[in-house]
């Protein structure tokens, strides 16, 4: 089988009983991949990742609770049920393994380290924060309005408010609505509110509070686009200083649209040495 190859769909249980999907690529030291918000295996970095990365590694890329084909969470969502999947999913690799995560599921895989989560080396790609004035803050109430509006039916108005929040262009956004993978999107919707209660407390425009990131014990690679926005640049600047063993890298002419094969050199080099 070639180290490429994407082996069949394998499941694992998580402690509350949710049933997460998951696929192994490559070989080597296991690497699990955590998605950001609207992704899954099926769309968004991970496969693109994985193929860069699956000569130098066993890659994990799992669906988060409520999306492709893992469970919509066997419990109420809080967001310490997502750390427990992740360590699931960790522990269906062996019991060990480096982590990434990209935007919200960076900061996932923050929170999971707090939590003790056991992880070799963890790399994170722009966690969504806004720690400064460079940007205006992010309503705290926003989780929570997200939500009402998927419990309406309203998943489209929950989609285009979560794309205008990030920055992406008003004209983008109605040219997205006619393009086939809105469908993709409103349908992993409900899951926004679980993305947003994650960053949420760190998009005020207030400093990381003092020593909330202490407990972090994995080596930790902190990366940046060149071009993302002063407030993405400097909230990973933040992350960076705030985490005991971190090193800050930002990456030339690249912004929160993650490219497999900018990204993936600077994985390795990290991950490896």
């Amino acid at each position: 089988m070639s180290t490429t190859s994407i082996r069949p769909t394998q499941f694992t249980t998580s402690a509350d009983g949710t049933e997460l999907a998951y696929e192994v690529t490559g070989s080597g030291p296991a690497l699990v991949l955590v998605d950001g918000a609207l992704c899954h295996r099926a769309m968004g970095p991970a496969r693109g990742l994985a193929k860069e990365l699956a000569g130098s590694f066993t890659v994990y890329a799992y669906d988060r609770r409520g999306r492709g084909e893992s469970g919509a969470g066997a419990s109420p969502y809080a967001i310490q049920h997502e750390v427990e999947d992740l360590a699931a999913v960790i522990q269906a690799a062996g019991g060990s393994a480096h982590v990434f995560g990209a935007s919200s599921g960076g900061a996932l895989g923050l929170e999971a380290a707090r939590d003790g989560v056991a992880m070799e080396r963890l790399a994170v790609y722009e966690a969504p924060f806004i720690v400064d004035d460079t940007h205006a803050a992010n309503d705290p109430y926003l989780p929570e309005r997200v939500r009402v509006m998927v419990e309406e039916g309203r998943r489209g108005e929950a989609v285009k408010t979560f794309m205008r929040t990030v920055g992406v262009p008003a004209p983008v956004v109605a040219l997205m609505r006619f393009m086939p993978a809105w469908r993709q999107l409103t349908a992993v919707a409900h899951t926004l509110p679980h993305d947003l209660s994650i960053v949420i407390e760190h998009e005020q425009g207030e400093p990381l509070p003092v020593g909330y990131y202490e407990g972090v014990a994995p080596e930790t690679l902190v990366l940046a686009g060149g071009r993302s926005p002063e407030y993405m640049r400097n909230a990973q600047a933040a992350i960076a200083d705030a985490v005991p063993r971190a090193r800050l890298e930002t990456l030339a002419g690249q912004t929160h649209m993650i490219k497999a094969k900018v990204v993936a050199p600077s994985l390795s080099r990290f991950l490896l040495g």
